[in-house]
């Protein structure tokens, strides 16, 4: 865009200049990723792990036993990788609908992507399907529900943000209205539970064919958001403003809504409904690194991918059986949406 040098020298953001974050961020990362390994009924060692990894591409001597590999190839690592690709990104869909909607309290289901994925997904195992379909019916459950939104959105061209969250909120109550039906009509002894269960979120039922998805849904998106986050930036001034400046405020909202809503689909599909996570670190992000985009949306990755790691390390570990995510990410999210709400408080 040949604007964007006239962008960028004109419009002044809240930067915090705090270089040592992302590196810091990054070293965060790495902990959490080999503590995810060395924690569990089968541990591996950091060592151990870098030696199985690397024997897939050196010829290195096998000094760890076959049951060190398979649980490292076969159970811990995807579950691991799936995490971390969920968490970046639900954390960055929260990022970038609170910077489309101007509000600090929106999260990734304000659309209804999430309540549209839970009801396609118990439709799906009220219907008897097999794994593959039912989080194929939750994903078009969560596309289908912002599609609809966006439809309903175009009928109110003048205030375009009003028009989303209002249709949001209407399709969201009537995916959650389908989801108690289903729920109403499902066995009680079989289909309920596995409903109730889903909709808690856990990792535990993901499987390896849910990496590649998880791995392309949510790295494309993001990469396209990166490109924009220029535009990003000037938006987060006021529609009025980021039009005077050149910017097609109708397709880079476009473009973010549909980024986000692929991120928060394939994360609903692969791992069920895990809440907060979308809230609470795009605020935790802002407060140590600012509102810039260009450092915001790494931030938010880093962040995204290890808070969810180690919450799913903490499930795995806590108890001898394994608690939902959805459940821990709740007693920390929770807190500090009040904790918001305080703060907010105090500035009127």
């Amino acid at each position: 865009m040949q604007k964007g040098g006239e962008i960028k020298d004109t419009v002044k953001f809240r930067v915090k200049e705090r270089p040592y974050v992302l590196p810091l961020l990054l070293l965060v990362f790495i902990l959490t990723f080999f503590i995810s390994f060395a924690l569990g009924r089968y541990p591996v060692d950091p060592i151990t792990l870098v030696k199985i990894l690397l024997s897939r591409i050196l010829p290195l001597e096998e000094t760890w036993s076959s049951q060190a590999e398979t649980v490292v190839f076969n159970i811990r690592l995807p579950r691991v990788l799936i995490g971390a690709f969920i968490g970046a990104g639900l954390s960055l869909s929260g990022l970038v609908y609170q910077g489309i909607f101007q509000n600090p309290m929106v999260s990734p289901d304000v659309l209804g992507s999430t309540s549209g994925a839970a009801a396609g997904s118990a439709l799906g195992i009220l219907a008897g399907m097999g794994y593959f379909s039912i989080s194929a019916m939750s994903f078009l459950g969560g596309i289908t529900a912002v599609l609809i939104v966006l439809m309903i959105a175009r009928r109110v061209p003048g205030q375009p943000v009003l028009g989303l969250v209002l249709s949001g909120i209407m399709i969201s109550s009537l995916f959650n209205s389908l989801l108690s039906f289903i729920k109403l009509v499902a066995d009680t002894d079989d289909v309920l539970p596995q409903i109730t269960y889903y909709l808690i979120g856990s990792l535990s039922s993901t499987r390896n064919s849910d990496l590649a998805a998880c791995a392309l849904l949510i790295t494309v998106p993001a990469i396209v958001l990166y490109l924009i986050r220029w535009n990003l930036n000037v938006m987060t001034l006021g529609e009025e403003e980021a039009v005077s400046l050149g910017v097609n405020t109708k397709a880079i909202r476009f473009t973010a809504v549909v980024c986000a809503t692929l991120m928060t689909a394939v994360s609903t599909a692969a791992a069920g409904m895990i809440g907060w996570i979308g809230l609470v670190i795009p605020h935790l992000v802002r407060m140590s690194i600012g509102c810039d985009y260009r450092k915001t949306i790494p931030a938010t990755i880093l962040m995204g991918s290890s808070f969810l790691m180690l919450v799913d390390t903490v499930s795995r570990n806590l108890t001898t059986s394994e608690i939902p995510i959805g459940i821990l990410t709740s007693f920390i999210g929770a807190p500090f949406f009040l904790y918001l709400i305080i703060r907010e408080g105090k500035k009127t």
